[in-house]
């Protein structure tokens, strides 16, 4: 329910985005920018879930990359640490 919810959120903003910038470029035809601004904006409601997933992954990828290097940095102080003992 919640992610049907900030699909269309995210693809109503992503049309008025759109339409609001069809605005300023050509005042006079907007009729075509319309028929865009509704499948760009279906299409964003429907993929948005795979770009927040992705990024959402990758950082949690990052988090746990730098965690294990951090550790594997203190292992190996703790090791250099008792060899110069």
């Amino acid at each position: 329910m919640i992610q049907r919810l900030l699909g269309a959120s995210v693809g109503a903003l992503v049309s008025l985005a759109i339409l609001w910038l069809s605005t300023v470029a050509n005042p006079v035809d907007r009729m075509p920018w319309y028929v865009a601004a509704v499948v760009i904006g279906a299409v964003t409601s429907f993929l948005w879930p795979v770009v927040i997933g992705s990024w959402l992954g990758r950082r949690a990828r990052d988090t746990r990359d730098e965690a294990v290097q951090r550790e594997v940095q203190r292992q190996l102080a703790e090791e250099r640490s008792k060899r110069t003992e």
